[in-house]
């Protein structure tokens, strides 16, 4: 893979995850590097079932395939606030 290649799907990551974290109400106590981890992971999966549903190369912007990849990131996000988030730190 080139560097091109990782840095846009970093970026890619960057938004789904940010979109993700947009659509679940109240505030999420994760860090922003696992935001971003779930945004990369929920794109390449919402990718793959889009090709699957044969949504995935269709002309102009692909709202279907944006829609499956915000729901699993926001699916994610949702998730992992309820494994990592709900942990206290006791000071």
């Amino acid at each position: 893979m080139a560097i091109t290649g990782i840095i846009s799907g970093l970026i890619i990551g960057i938004v789904i995850g940010a979109l993700g974290r947009l659509v679940i109400p109240g505030r999420q106590r994760i860090p922003i590097w696992l935001t971003i981890v779930i945004g990369v992971v929920a794109a390449l999966i919402g990718t793959a079932i889009a090709g699957v549903l044969g949504v995935a190369d269709t002309g102009g912007v692909d709202w279907i395939e944006l829609a499956i990849q915000v729901a699993l990131a926001a699916l994610g996000v949702s998730l992992t606030v309820g494994l990592y988030g709900g942990k206290r730190r006791s000071r």
